[in-house]
């Protein structure tokens, strides 16, 4: 048996308790242990659900303690972490949610899961300086329209069908849980342009502006869809708030496409 034979045999035997003990692990007098393998695996679960529990809070709270880590504990065997960094841990949970079958009455749950896992995302993202507003004042409307926006690393854009926003955001600690109109659909923006985290509710239009902006389009082309969407779209407004925001960290006259996550 090779060696990666071997540390496959032991990768899977820690995420599966039907599996045997690894043959060749043995204890201080030689023999096999399944009892000191035993807490070993359970040991390592319990870390992996931990991990997810602490980077989901909401959807913790929304579906109680004990459902949810029997449910981390189903998503930790099927997708082991991949680097020893717990911090990355949890990037598949939002779309594992929306297949997990006791979980189809909760059609928001997993946009809510990506509200969490941007947010985690953003804080541990890199720093950038945001954008100095001056040298914008002197171009010329056209000129303002070619340019190409460069976001700031932390930025998420998080669109959802449902309410994802007010159902995050009313289960935050000491807010109450107000049942929200499951009907609305929500978009929100998350940035970490210093050292706080920030959850910002677009209003109709700026989401589309926002995830065009970030394929790479100018600042005309996008504010055209943003006005295509909604009459109601506020270029100027919405122009301003990310500068105001610290969302940008510069724009020029080449497309320079988003290279986080897409929304």
């Amino acid at each position: 048996m090779t060696l990666a034979d071997r540390q496959h045999d032991f990768g899977a035997a820690l995420l599966d308790n039907r599996l045997p003990v690894p043959p060749g692990l043995v204890g201080p007098d030689g023999l096999p242990s399944p009892g000191r393998f035993a807490v070993y695996r359970n040991n390592v679960m319990v870390g992996l659900i931990d991990a997810l529990s602490d980077a989901f809070p909401t959807v913790r709270r929304l579906v109680g303690d004990d459902f949810f880590r029997a449910m981390a504990g189903v998503y930790a065997r099927l997708e082991p972490p991949s680097s020893p960094i717990l911090l990355n841990y949890g990037a598949g949970f939002p779309d594992f949610l929306t297949s997990f079958p006791p979980l189809q009455e909760l059609p928001f749950l997993p946009d809510v899961a990506r509200i969490e896992r941007a947010w985690v995302e953003a804080y541990h993202s890199a720093d950038a300086d945001p954008a100095d507003v001056e040298p914008l004042l002197h171009l010329s409307p056209a000129e303002i329209g070619a340019q190409h926006l460069h976001f700031h690393p932390s930025v998420r854009l998080q669109r959802s069908a449902f309410p994802a926003v007010s159902i995050w955001q009313s289960n935050q600690p000491g807010q109450a849980a107000n049942p929200p109109d499951m009907s609305v659909a929500e978009d929100c923006l998350i940035l970490r342009p210093t050292a706080e985290v920030s959850l910002q509710r677009l209003s109709p239009g700026v989401a589309v502006f926002l995830q065009k902006l970030m394929a790479g389009a100018s600042l005309s082309d996008a504010a055209t869809a943003g006005f295509l969407t909604t009459p109601h779209f506020d270029f100027p407004k919405t122009l301003s708030g990310l500068l105001l925001s610290g969302a940008l960290v510069g724009w020029s006259r080449n497309p320079n496409p988003f290279t986080g996550p897409r929304p």
